[in-house]
């Protein structure tokens, strides 16, 4: 099965017999707070025009738990998760859509933790909501209860030791800008630099300037390039779990299945034990 849908496909999807769920993550990381400014508000956002029937999903409420030692956006409670899909209308027989403003981290995060739990039918809108060119609606809809239990370990996902052991015995993806990679800034976490071991792979080049994904071909030969050739297992982390996944999405669309360190720099950064490398070389 595909991991992504072209708006086009969708379209069709929505008009037939059988529609899939379709769930509205807008989200963005953002400094703004600290600078003073109002951080990004993706309920306004959704309330403003979403696609019709969409339901809209708190990235921070329902996708994550609350910040802490296991970095700035933990896994979500497997209990509360599940009550959030519910509510949304998931159900484990029904397809689900799940799309953001375009940038694709956001709807990553919820494909990839709703297959984690066991979905078997999750796909990204490819290009999110600025792909879409039919109407937009207002009307927020009230969906009957689904019926998603959520039974984590489905796919991938490694903790803090499991990446590090990774980057030595397999390829571990650093899926954040080259420049945090490198150490050279970090306008968010305490410690600049990667994981030593790890590979620079920056999420953003998975996708073409309109944000859609790279065709698949050229994903898979993006991603050989910089080591995941076959050989060994293959990881990813990026800051806290989110562009990580989106580069997990990446993977799967190439062919190759992947793993994710969720707790990501930001678990690994705060804990003072745990080595830090900088610098363009992996180690």
């Amino acid at each position: 099965m595909n991991a992504i849908i072209s708006a086009s496909e969708l379209a069709g999807e929505l008009a037939g017999g059988d529609p899939p769920v379709l769930l509205d993550v807008r989200w963005q990381l953002s400094t703004a707070k600290a600078a003073g400014a109002p951080p990004f508000d993706g309920r306004a956002e959704y309330a403003a025009g979403h696609l019709p029937g969409a339901v809209f999903v708190d990235l921070d409420k329902e996708l994550a738990s609350a910040p802490g030692a296991g970095g700035r956006h933990p896994l979500p409670d497997v209990t509360e998760f599940g009550a959030a899909m519910r509510r949304a209308g998931v159900s484990a027989g029904r397809p689900v859509v799940v799309y953001d403003g375009g940038q694709g981290w956001a709807a990553a995060r919820a494909w990839w933790l709703l297959r984690w739990t066991g979905h078997p039918n999750v796909r990204v809108l490819d290009g999110g909501l600025t792909a879409w060119e039919a109407p937009l609606s207002t009307d927020v809809p009230v969906p009957a209860e689904g019926d998603f239990t959520p039974e984590p370990g489905a796919a991938g996902l490694v903790d803090a030791d499991g990446a590090a052991a990774l980057a030595r015995s397999g390829v571990l993806f650093d899926a954040r800008a080259g420049e945090r990679y490198r150490g050279e800034v970090e306008p968010i976490d305490p410690v600049g630099g990667h994981i030593p071991g790890a590979v620079s792979a920056p999420t953003t080049d998975n996708v073409a300037a309109d944000g859609r994904f790279l065709p698949a071909d050229e994903l898979r030969t993006r991603f050989e390039s910089l080591g995941a050739d076959g050989d060994g297992a293959v990881g990813v982390y990026c800051g806290s779990g989110v562009s990580g996944a989106h580069e997990v999405l990446a993977l799967a669309v190439a062919g190759i299945p992947a793993a994710l360190y969720a707790g990501s720099w930001s678990e690994w950064s705060a804990d003072p034990e745990r080595p830090v490398a900088v610098g363009p070389d992996p180690q």
